[in-house]
């Protein structure tokens, strides 16, 4: 009988009693009455837990739902990551090497510049008549050479019959300093065109300006170590990362076969910002931390890389081919290691112990424990046990899961 139905007819009982009845009684007949209710509720409570007691039995007898993959084997990459920084190829400080007033500044903050633009013009002026001045000299020594040389003419002529010897010598030797009074005034042309051509800075490299650092109308001097602006080479950029110095041996045996790719990416491992290749090994490891330093140059044309930008690096050391590989949400760690659960042909879930060698964009490299073909469980396993009935769910499996996955994890991290 229910518990509700049972408790209604003891009280059914109760108010069917007389009214009038001796105390002793009426107390010795409630007290039975309350060891009666207490009893059947005490009955109902371990009916309700030998009910609880039976569920999970029911439920372990039902086949757990999971999604699979079947493992195969294709290629794996062998990568290296790491962190860095990237560096511009070149980085000038462009300066004067003139004194002199600013008379145009030709560039715009932060523009592309080419090697050759101009920059800044300085007052030529006085440099230009600097330069004509030295002109005039040389003219005016030209010509007392050449009154030189005619006499030395006529005097070598007429011989010692007219003249000394000692006169002809002494007109020789006038000759050749005059000479040189001559090559020393086309040196002084040359160095005045020099300073003349100063007066217009132009950029030595290709590359981005920066913030402009003076203002037409400055005097500039060739002493200031201010500078007037900075351009930095962007195309090509250059990555400076480091690498744990037991992978050395691997890095320059890998070098042998030729250029080595390098990836860069943000420093949250999101989003990519270039490919390039390895260009330099340091020469020697930085004791301190126990790492080599790596250099690799990004042709970087659209400039998602910028000077002095934290990076992630993904450098390809190697390409294994036909290795088993299983997405790496399959693979569980237990006490006892690495293990993945296997559906067999039976339908029952299989515990095997696995040796990993690398995991890499959401994808796991099976040394050992498992073969290819084999359906390798990726959800659902906090369930399983060792011969659990499983029940392959349809629709968004495991193919989904571990595309999803990897897409999260492409980046290195």
């Amino acid at each position: 009988m229910p518990f509700a139905a049972r408790l209604m007819s003891g009280l059914q009982m109760l108010k069917q009693l007389p009214t009038k009845r001796p105390r002793p009684r009426l107390r010795g007949l409630a007290f039975t009455i309350v060891l009666v209710a207490a009893g059947l509720g005490l009955l109902r409570w371990y009916e309700a837990s030998q009910h609880r007691s039976a569920a999970p039995a029911h439920t372990a007898a039902q086949a757990v739902p999971v999604d699979v993959v079947t493992a195969t084997r294709t290629d794996f990459p062998d990568y290296l990551n790491g962190i860095g920084v990237a560096q511009a190829w070149n980085t000038v400080l462009v300066r004067t090497r003139v004194d002199g007033q600013i008379d145009k500044v030709a560039f715009k903050e932060g523009q592309m510049l080419h090697r050759g633009d101009l920059l800044v013009q300085i007052d030529p002026r006085p440099y230009r008549a600097a330069l004509d001045e030295a002109v005039a000299t040389k003219s005016h020594d030209e010509a007392l050479l050449e009154n030189s040389k005619r006499d030395l003419v006529r005097y070598t002529t007429v011989g010692t019959l007219a003249v000394s010897q000692q006169q002809i010598d002494t007109q020789r030797a006038l000759v050749q300093q005059q000479q040189a009074q001559v090559n020393r005034d086309q040196g002084v042309i040359d160095n005045a065109r020099v300073q003349l051509g100063y007066t217009s800075i132009s950029a030595p490299i290709s590359g981005r300006v920066g913030f402009r650092l003076v203002d037409e109308g400055n005097i500039v001097h060739a002493s200031d170590t201010g500078g007037i602006a900075s351009i930095a080479q962007l195309e090509p950029i250059a990555v400076i990362f480091t690498a744990p110095e037991e992978e050395l041996p691997r890095i320059n045996e890998a070098l042998k076969a030729g250029p080595l790719p390098v990836t860069a990416y943000t420093s949250d491992g999101k989003t990519e910002l270039g490919s390039g290749n390895l260009s330099l090994v340091d020469n020697q490891v930085d004791a301190a931390t126990g790492t080599i330093r790596l250099k690799a140059e990004f042709p970087n044309r659209d400039h998602k890389l910028w000077p002095s930008l934290t990076v992630n690096t993904r450098l390809l050391l190697n390409t294994l081919h036909g290795v088993v590989v299983v997405p790496d949400i399959a693979v569980q760690r237990g006490p006892e290691g690495l293990y993945a659960y296997v559906v067999d042909k039976d339908g029952k879930a299989q515990m095997r112990r696995l040796k990993v060698s690398h995991i890499e964009d959401g994808r796991a490299l099976i040394q050992q424990g498992i073969e290819p073909g084999e359906r390798v469980v990726t959800s659902g396993y906090y369930r399983l046990q060792p011969g659990s009935k499983v029940e392959i769910r349809e629709g968004a499996g495991a193919g989904d899961a571990h595309e999803q996955h990897a897409s999260a994890g492409a980046a290195p991290q």
